[in-house]
């Protein structure tokens, strides 16, 4: 356990959430798009595209599969980081955080859209929804930022650096 850093725990257990919750709501989407719009996760978004917006009809549909496909997007990051977790070497080193990333700004986008489309439409359920999952993927994103990887000192003697040369110069 000595070489999981906070950041990769804290992704882990965020992508332990959001691709079970996140797969669900897309998956009702892609099946009953009209019906799964109009459940909690996606209410704000709905009520915001047919009145403000005044999209109706098969357009709505559209819209619909449109945030399911970006749901999904998140969620193959989200996998994409669990996956190169497995590997130590890229655990320590912090290659699979750029996994994380995209899955985070992929998601804190339609997060922050959603509660900013509840915000205006009234749904104070979907309001406190949206900003959870924001709050979720920021914090997460400020600990990747701050707990970076351990770097190796690089060799500042004579004799290192020329061992280095000899070795390059083979």
């Amino acid at each position: 356990m000595s070489n999981w850093r906070i950041g990769s725990v804290n992704g882990a257990l965020l992508a332990a959430y959001f691709i079970p919750v996140w797969g669900m709501i897309a998956y009702g989407i892609m099946f009953a798009p009209v019906h799964a719009l109009y459940e909690q996760p996606n209410i704000s978004a709905a009520l915001f595209v047919s009145d403000h917006l005044n999209v109706a009809g098969m357009n709505l549909v559209r819209l619909a599969w449109l945030l399911a496909l970006g749901r999904f997007a998140a969620i193959a990051f989200f996998a994409v980081f669990l996956a190169l977790l497995c590997w130590p070497a890229t655990r320590k080193s912090g290659a699979c955080d750029e996994a994380l990333c995209i899955a985070l700004c992929i998601g804190g986008l339609i997060s922050f859209v959603c509660m900013v489309m509840a915000s205006q439409v009234g749904e104070p359920g979907a309001l406190r929804l949206h900003a959870t999952e924001l709050l979720m993927m920021l914090g997460t994103a400020i600990v990747l930022i701050f707990d970076q990887p351990t770097q190796k000192a690089a060799p500042t003697s004579d004799v290192a650096l020329r061992q280095l040369q000899l070795a390059s110069n083979r």
